[in-house]
């Protein structure tokens, strides 16, 4: 996978906007949890291709999200792979004190809401028992041995519930939590977390919450990599209820830019939210898959909606816009759709293995 570096912006780039010039933090060795897994993987080779001097160790249980493979071709050198558990206190301790880590980016989570209806507890372990076991780290490592460790966590816009798909509100960091499924409820649970030991502990946190990413090396479990599989396994796509559900779509390279830019430049203990203005309901996703792969736009199936589904997520990410100067780069759905369905494509390798066993599970639920 090839990234073209991405030019830092000036502030007279971006109307409206007073990014800081010099970095409140400048990461150098890097812990990165669930390095393995689809925006992990992606944040890996984002930093190896726009900032050299950094090392990174991934922490990645490789559970059946997770796959090695998505790392091929980083450089041995800029970065360290550890398979293991994040509720590994013990191991994290030894990361931390071993790799000089001065940063962690906290992307290991359990992550599809209809896993989590079916059996919630592995989300409560990974994502709530995981972040403290992480966080506790943190603080015996600055308690024991004096290194304050930046830590960033990354949640989603799904701890905020949903949104009528007629109003023009849109979710802001003061927006109150209202989650509607056991996923979300426990990413909003581990904000939580997060934003207590800081105030508490006084470790030096910051969250983002970003909508829905697509790109290279996602799952084919979730939704536009499992449509285009689909397609490109002679399978017909298939769509929840009558696919009216809106999304606020943002391409993965740019949720990477934001989070370097919250790492570097953001303010210790606040909330940013990430989004690109990429609102589109299901329907008309799948739709546009479907014409550029060359099939008609009704080529598809309906099928059982999923319980207690959200209907339209929407951000507002002019505060990290305003403050820190971050603005996305991959405007053009249709463009980074189109090279999304490339890559799937030309890596058929990557997710052949899982299509099978993936799309036998959704025939036992009914999707």
């Amino acid at each position: 996978m090839t990234i073209t570096p991405s030019p830092e912006p000036t502030a007279a780039s971006i109307p409206g906007t007073a990014r800081p010039h010099t970095p409140l933090h400048t990461p150098r060795n890097l812990l990165v949890t669930g390095g393995a897994g689809f925006i992990g993987a992606n944040f890996v080779h984002w930093v190896v291709a726009n900032h050299p001097n950094v090392h990174m160790t991934v922490l990645d249980a490789l559970t059946y999200a997770g796959n090695r493979a998505s790392l091929n071709g980083v450089d041995p050198d800029r970065l360290t792979f550890v398979r293991g558990d994040i509720c590994d206190r013990a191991l994290v301790e030894r990361l931390l004190h071993e790799h000089s880590i001065d940063t962690i980016v906290h992307f290991a989570a359990e992550s599809h809401n209809d896993n989590s209806i079916l059996d919630a507890s592995p989300f409560l372990t990974t994502n709530v028992t995981g972040t403290y076991t992480l966080l506790e780290a943190v603080r015996h490592e600055r308690d024991e041995h004096g290194r304050d460790i930046r830590f960033h966590h990354i949640s989603t816009d799904e701890v905020y519930g949903d949104l009528t798909l007629d109003e023009p509100r849109k979710f802001t960091e003061t927006t109150a939590y209202n989650p509607s499924s056991p996923y979300s409820a426990s990413k909003a649970a581990s904000d939580h977390l997060v934003r207590a030991w800081h105030r508490t502990y006084g470790l030096s946190t910051t969250i983002s919450n970003c909508s829905n990413n697509y790109g290279a090396y996602q799952h084919v479990e979730k939704f536009i990599p499992r449509q285009i599989t689909n397609i490109l396994a002679g399978i017909r796509p298939k769509l929840y209820g009558q696919g009216l559900a809106v999304r606020d779509w943002i391409h993965v390279d740019d949720h990477c830019d934001a989070v370097w830019r919250i790492l570097t430049h953001g303010r210790v203990g606040e909330t940013y939210l990430v989004g690109a203005d990429g609102e589109r309901s299901n329907i008309d996703v799948l739709r546009m898959i479907l014409s550029r792969m060359g099939l008609p736009e009704d080529a598809f199936d309906h099928v059982n909606d999923r319980p207690g589904g959200d209907r339209r997520y929407a951000i507002d990410a002019s505060k990290i816009t305003r403050e820190l100067g971050w603005r996305p780069r991959h405007a053009d759905f249709a463009r980074g759709l189109d090279q999304t369905i490339d890559w799937y494509r030309t890596h058929e390798d990557w997710w052949r293995p899982t299509k099978a066993a993936t799309e036998e599970k959704y025939r036992l639920q009914g999707h």
